[in-house]
Parts: structure tokens; C-alpha cells; sequence
């Protein structure tokens, strides 16, 4: 196990910072994705040797990808960036703060959460504003966000791992670089106008309860805290549930000069000179909130020196542990240079986890933005010693041979692509991740929330989510964390009733219960419509079945086998929801009532008892069981046709970017393994064709180049899996499902590990996404798919691709994906 020490040695920060050097600037790329056939072999010499040069933090920022383009570190606490507005100051233009199309800010806020899709998304805390002019009213009173924002132009804005610079219309700008838990920024004014700073303590994107700032003239400093939390909480499915407070954020920034002028403002009330205020601003939007809240401000004489550099730590445990975190990772003299050549250096040796050769530039472009994406979260919640604030409201350490306590798990959409990246890439952080969710459990009375948000059980989505990961986790050979704990304490939650599961409360999206109405569901074995507690019956239902099968897996390896038997069989319980008759044409998971009649009327198109998607998306969310689900709907043929259909208009053209609810829809979780299950129906060269065709059209450079919410990394785990040719098979699973890689040769070479897998493609290119051969280890491999020993352990695997179809490849039927 590392120590905080070396954790902090390897993602490239010392005690002390030193050196310099200014990080190379990643424009916005707006190159589509396409490229010219690869040559004949991959060569070593032609291999990515500095991955952060191809990673544009701007991709996703439009378009709703809700992406945020400010500094951060992998896994990291602080992520500083911009909050935008359109004239709401108890809004944003976008979930997370930012949006590429707007154009004028209100500050820039110390922590986001990447590509949430509630919108306002979570945190934004601490919003901090360089400003231009007089404070002579309260920043709170100028709700249309009329005078103390600013705008901006893209030219003058530059975004790069772990630095983010941008030049205001008002003359002033910011230049700011981070380590995990602290930052360095420079602000510079003309040299001919008032220069301020504004410590927008209480306006955190979802509101606050409270907040508190003290500003201390004689030692330069300005610190206070936030108490906010409230994620979700304006959504009209259940959001009211999550007006709630939970966490606090403790910020300490210190400056390199004296205050000239200093002030403070509560609700429209301006207080120049004053040293303190409190107040917070609520949870709710528009009217109701407007005008509430409070802050100060700092000035500046910039008739010598326009530039104001300031240094901060952040905590969620006390504002001795924000000045300990800033102590301990930025030296006191490093300038935003030096701390932005050190988080480029760690943004580089994590992106090089994988190293691809070959492929144009904006294939890579959009390759290690997806693995930087990916590998924002889980993020840090404890200090340099150890301590972070627990899910019952107080300070806890972290365990022993833990490394840190990691939260922001948003398990609905990550158990099917993004956990699986990081048990593959960085095994000791992905540990320390499972057993942060079982410390949580501890502290939330044994209760998995399927979505922590900092110490917070929002309850967002719907299934067991927690199951899955761990139980993924451990099938991947993580093995830093408490495993036989954990399972039984998931164990238990899935046949304990537990009170809330028979309470309403934030129904449908955020419901408390995280097995809801257990006992009906294990008479019944399905979640009634009518009486499940739950955002969607048929979705539950099926949702549990992937749990209880990933559990069952788990049990297996444990030795477990009582367990694994009873959590199997309850693994086939989505059965119970596939009606055959569901229309004259053909089978759909359908909702049932308790009394076990259909919830009618049907109609496929509907999300009438599911979340988020359709009946006909939700069909095919059986990853555990699909030989199962073909035979449900008349046999491997049969069910391949269903998928054509799934894929492709009536006229046969491609329909895969989202819109029909008949048809795929790329931006959201429940169908996302979809264009995989070809290969269970032994026809996988259409699983290549259709992969392929989402890579080159769905995904891209440039502020759109998501296809909907990143959520947490989800999309972009989707992109790195597809463009390596791998895809996780099943939750609880170290299998992975094979297709054409995009990238003639990479090596995947996880943190802290030394084995690697090296895939090679030597014609990989646009014209060659079929599999003719593979090779595994040197040995001919005729599977469509790949044994977990070789994802755990590394080898060699090798790819003859062709430019049309080879149907008779990894087509055996007593061979197929099981």
C-alpha cells in the first residue's frame, strides 16, 4: 500500500514544488474524425510519448456533454473553473458551470463534478471573481449577473490539464494551476482602473444553507467556508428530497501583498471595510432565491505591479486541515508556472497508463481526452493526514492501509463502463474507492447510497449500482479493500428489508430506499409497478438482476457457495418483466403489477416503469444473461434481426445517434453495451460495423465532441474501450468482448503494476474495422471475446483487420459469449 507520500510522489507533487515551465497550450480542435488507411505494421517509433500534448479539456463542453474545462488533477479535490451565466445569478449555463456557447462569468469556482447531467449539476463552490471597477453595491443584489461578471473570447482562453488561463473583456484576467487539494492563481487588472476580488462564499451552483468569510488585512488572508450540498435538488422527479445540506467546504487563500480596500455584503446590504459576513442563499432557483446570500471583497493598488498572485487550500474538514493541504503540496514561493509543469507531469504519467500508437491527430485527441475524462473521479474528500468528513456528519480517518477516501460515485452510470476502466488502469485508486463506499455504508446506518456526492447520500437513479462495482472490482483483481466486509454488507442490503424501502420519499428519481420494497421483490421476484417504491418496476427489476448476478459472481470467487446459488438464480429474475406477447410483433421487458398483470397500455416507445429510457432500449440491458434473452425472443437469429432494427431505420440506414426512443441512444447508460451483444449472437462482425459507425459519427473533437452527459466519465470510458477494441462483458465480470481496434498498436500499462496488454492492429485505419484474425499470446483465438486472466494478468493480442466482413470469425455457437 502507498502512503499519502508517495501517492502524492507519483501523481507528481512534492512538499515542494520547483522548476517551471509553462504546459503546452491544447486548442480547441475541430477536426473530424477521420484518417487515411494506417500503414502496414504499427511502429514503436511512432508511439504518443507525451499523452497530455492530445488532450483538449474543451471537448464535451457544448452540446450537453457538461463537461468543465478548468484545472484539475486526476482523482484530484480542488477543480478550479469557470462559472458562466445568462443572467441568472441562481443559474448557470450549464450543469456543471460551464457552457462553451456562453460567453460571461461570475467567477471561478474551486470544485466541479464532471459531466452531471442535473442541472444545476452539484458543488461550484466558492466562486471567485476578478473584477474591474468600484464595489459600491452588493455583488448579491446584482441578480442578473449585470455587473460584477465579465465577458469573455475564446482567443484569449486556454485550457490544458491542470492549468486553465483566460483574458477578460474587462482587461482583467486569471491564470490558475493546481495540485489535488490546492492551487496558485494570478489575477492581473489594468494598470488604470480599481481592481477587486470578490469571494462569492455562498454562491455554489445549487445554492447554500450557509456561509461564512473573514478577512484578515494585517496577514493577507481571506478564509471561510461554505455549508451547501443539494445535488438534484431543483429536479421535478424527486428533487425536493435532496434540498438538503451536506457538506462543507473550508477554503484559506493567502495573497502576496496587502489588501488596499476590503468589504463585505449580506443579502443587498454593502458593508465597506468590514471584515466578516455570513449568510446563505437557500435551495431554491429564480425569485425564490434572488438577492440572498453573502460575501467580500478585496482590493488592490495596481499603479506599480497590476499582477496579484494568491495562493489556497480547500478542505471538507476544517479550515487548520485547507491550510495543512496548501502547506503540504505547493511551496510558498511556486509560481502558477511551477504548479502547472507539475500537474502536467501527473496528468502525463497518468494518460500514459495507455499508449497508443499511430492514428491521426484528432483520433488521439479525442482518445486521451476520453482516458482524461475517465480518470477525473473518483475524487479525493480526505486531507494530507488522513482525516475527511464521514456520511454521519463527522470527521472520520481514513482506515488502515487505506491510501485516501475517495467519493462522487454516480453508480447508475459508471458500473458499466467506468469502473471497469479504472480497476484496469489504476488498481490501488480504484481499492481505496471500494472501500471509501464501504466506509460510507459503515456511517449510513449499513445503507450503499447509489449516489455519493462528497459525504452526501443523494439517492439519485435507480438499482444497486454499488453491488456492481465492487463485485466488478474484485473480478478485476483489486484486492486493497475490505472485500469479505463489503460483500457481506451488500449481501445484506439485498436480503434485509430496510425501512425506507417502503417509503415514498423522492420518488421517482431520488428514492431513499436503495433496495426498495426487498421483501415484495423477493415473494414476487419483480418490482411491482404499482407497489415498488421505485422510480420504474420493470427498470428495478432488472437493474437488481445485474446486481444479485455481479454478487453472485463475487460469492463464487469467496468461496461463497450458498450465497452464490441463491444470488444466481435471483440474477435470471429479469424474465419475470420479458413479456412475449408484449405487442403483436414481438417480446419487451414490460412493468407488472403486483397482482402480476401487465401495466397496460404498452407501447415500446414508452418509460412508462423505467428510468431514463424506453422499453425497447431497456430489452436489451440483460449484459448477464444474453444467450437468456435471445432465447426469450426466439433464438440467436431472431434476436439479431430485433438488433438490426434496434441500430437501423426501416430504409437500413444507420440510427445511432439518439432522438428515436424506438432506436440506440448514445448519450445515455441503459444501452450502451448494445452494439456488443452481436458477438453473443454469433454475429460479430456487426458489432464492429456498429461500433465503428457511433467512433466516427457520435463521438469527436471540439466542444461537441460528447454525445450527451459524460457522466463522471462514463461516455468517454465508452470511446477509450471501443477505439482498444475491448468492452467489459458483464458486471462482476473481468471478461471483455472483442471488436476492431481504431489504433494500430497500444500498450496498457496500469499504474503501480507490471504487467501490461499490448494490442496490436497493424491495418487498423477507417477502411479496416472487421476482425479476421486474432491472436492471443502467440496463439490463434477464434472468440469473439477474451478470458478475464488475460485482462488481469497482461499478454499479447493481435489483430488481422479487413476492410469487409469476415461472417465466419468467432461464429461457433458452442463458443460464443456466456
Amino acid at each position: 500500500m502507498e502512503t499519502h507520500r508517495t501517492r502524492r510522489k507519483r501523481l507528481g507533487y512534492r512538499s515542494a514544488l520547483v522548476g517551471g515551465g509553462v504546459a503546452v497550450a491544447v486548442g480547441a480542435l475541430l477536426a473530424p474524425l477521420v484518417e487515411a488507411p494506417a500503414a502496414s505494421a504499427a511502429s514503436r517509433a511512432d508511439e504518443v510519448r507525451h499523452p497530455v500534448d492530445h488532450v483538449d479539456p474543451l471537448i464535451g463542453s457544448a452540446g450537453g456533454g457538461n463537461t468543465y474545462p478548468g484545472a484539475n488533477l486526476p482523482f484530484g479535490m480542488i477543480a478550479w473553473s469557470p462559472t458562466s451565466t445568462t443572467g441568472d445569478q441562481t443559474n448557470t449555463a450549464a450543469a456543471n458551470g460551464y457552457a462553451y456557447d456562453t460567453t460571461r462569468v461570475r467567477g471561478f469556482s474551486l470544485t466541479h463534478v464532471n459531466g452531471a447531467g442535473c442541472h444545476p449539476g452539484a458543488a461550484g463552490d466558492v466562486p471567485i471573481m476578478p473584477f474591474v471597477g468600484e464595489v459600491d453595491s452588493s455583488p448579491t443584489a446584482d441578480t442578473k449577473d449585470q455587473k460584477y461578471a465579465a465577458t469573455f473570447s475564446h482567443e484569449k482562453e486556454k485550457a490544458e490539464p491542470g492549468h486553465y488561463r483566460v483574458g477578460l473583456d474587462s482587461g482583467a484576467a486569471a491564470d490558475l494551476a493546481v495540485s489535488e487539494r490546492a492551487g496558485v492563481a494570478d489575477f492581473s487588472f489594468p494598470q488604470d482602473a480599481p481592481a477587486r476580488l470578490l469571494f462569492r462564499t455562498s454562491n455554489s451552483l445549487n445554492g447554500s444553507e450557509n456561509a461564512h468569510i473573514e478577512i484578515d488585512r494585517e496577514r493577507h488572508k481571506v478564509t471561510g467556508w461554505v455549508l451547501t450540498g443539494a445535488f438534484c435538488g431543483r429536479r421535478a422527479n424527486g428533487g425536493e428530497n435532496n434540498r438538503k445540506t451536506y457538506y462543507r467546504l473550508y477554503f484559506s487563500a493567502s495573497f502576496d501583498r496587502a489588501f488596499s480596500t476590503v468589504g463585505t455584503w449580506e443579502n443587498d446590504r454593502l458593508s465597506p471595510g468590514a471584515t466578516t459576513a455570513d449568510g446563505g442563499e437557500g435551495y431554491l432557483t429564480g425569485a425564490d432565491r434572488a438577492g440572498r446570500g453573502s460575501g467580500g471583497y478585496v482590493g488592490f493598488d495596481t499603479a506599480r505591479d497590476n499582477d496579484v498572485r494568491m495562493r489556497l487550500g480547500i478542505s471538507y474538514v476544517s479550515l487548520a486541515g485547507a491550510e495543512a493541504n496548501l502547506r503540504a503540496e505547493i511551496a510558498p514561493r511556486a509560481s502558477v508556472a511551477d504548479v502547472a509543469a507539475a500537474g502536467r507531469a501527473a496528468w502525463d504519467r497518468t494518460l500514459r497508463a495507455i499508449r497508443i500508437s499511430g492514428g491521426s491527430e484528432p483520433r488521439r485527441t479525442a482518445f486521451y481526452t476520453a482516458l482524461y475524462h475517465a480518470l477525473q473521479q473518483p475524487n479525493l474528500i480526505s486531507d494530507t493526514d488522513g482525516r475527511y468528513p464521514g456520511m454521519d456528519g463527522t470527521p472520520h480517518r481514513v482506515e488502515r492501509g487505506q491510501t485516501a477516501q475517495y467519493s462522487n460515485f454516480s453508480g447508475w452510470d459508471q458500473y458499466r463502463a467506468q469502473v471497469q476502466l479504472l480497476a484496469l488502469l489504476q488498481p490501488e485508486v480504484a481499492g481505496d474507492f471500494a472501500q471509501s463506499l464501504l466506509n460510507f455504508a459503515r456511517q449510513n446506518g449499513g445503507v450503499w447510497d447509489r449516489w455519493v456526492h462528497i459525504s452526501g447520500a443523494t439517492h439519485v437513479m435507480t438499482g444497486d449500482p454499488s453491488a456492481a462495482t465492487l463485485a466488478t472490482f474484485y473480478a478485476m483483481g483489486v484486492r486493497n479493500f475490505d472485500a469479505k466486509g463489503a460483500f457481506d454488507s451488500l449481501y445484506r442490503q439485498a436480503t434485509v428489508p430496510h425501512p425506507d424501502g417502503l417509503s415514498d420519499k423522492g420518488c421517482p428519481g431520488q428514492c431513499e430506499g436503495q433496495r426498495p420494497n426487498l421483501a415484495q421483490y423477493l415473494e414476487s421476484r419483480y418490482a411491482a409497478q404499482d407497489t415498488c417504491h421505485c422510480w420504474g418496476g420493470a427498470a428495478e427489476t432488472l437493474e437488481d438482476s445485474v446486481a444479485d448476478d455481479a454478487l453472485a459472481r463475487w460469492a463464487r470467487l469467496l468461496g461463497r457457495t450458498k450465497e452464490a446459488d441463491e444470488l444466481g438464480a435471483r440474477g435470471g429474475y429479469w424474465r419475470n418483466v420479458f413479456n412475449p406477447q408484449a405487442t403483436g410483433a414481438a417480446g419487451y421487458i414490460q412493468a407488472r403489477n403486483r397482482d402480476g398483470s401487465w401495466v397496460t397500455p404498452f407501447d415500446p416507445a414508452s418509460d412508462r416503469g423505467f428510468a431514463q429510457g424506453s422499453a425497447a432500449t431497456y430489452t436489451w440491458m440483460v449484459p448477464q444473461d444474453v444467450p437468456g434473452l435471445a432465447g426469450a425472443m426466439g433464438g440467436r437469429d431472431k434476436a439479431a434481426a430485433r438488433l438490426d432494427g434496434f441500430f437501423h431505420k426501416p430504409d437500413g440506414s444507420w440510427s445511432v445517434r439518439g432522438g428515436d426512443p424506438l432506436r440506440y441512444d448514445p448519450t445515455n447508460e441503459p444501452g450502451i453495451h448494445a452494439p456488443w451483444l452481436y458477438n453473443a449472437l454469433g454475429q460479430p462482425w456487426k458489432t464492429q460495423e456498429t461500433v465503428r459507425q457511433i467512433i466516427t459519427t457520435v463521438y469527436g473533437t471540439g466542444p461537441k465532441g460528447l454525445p450527451g452527459n459524460d457522466d463522471l466519465g462514463t461516455m468517454s470510458a465508452w470511446y477509450v474501450f471501443a477505439a482498444l477494441g475491448l468492452y467489459p462483458q458483464a458486471p462482476g465480470r473481468a471478461e471483455a468482448l472483442l471488436t476492431g481496434p481504431l489504433f494500430p498498436r497500444a500498450v496498457i500499462a496500469p499504474a503501480g503494476q507490471r504487467r501490461a496488454l499490448t494490442i496490436d492492429a497493424p491495418d487498423a485505419s477507417d477502411t479496416h474495422p472487421y476482425v479476421h484474425a486474432v491472436r492471443v499470446n502467440g496463439r490463434p483465438h477464434d472468440t469473439s471475446w477474451l478470458d478475464g486472466s488475460v485482462v488481469r494478468q497482461g499478454g499479447s493480442l493481435s489483430f488481422d483487420l479487413a476492410d469487409r466482413p469476415d461472417t465466419g470469425w468467432a461464429t461457433d455457437p458452442g463458443r460464443l459469449p456466456r
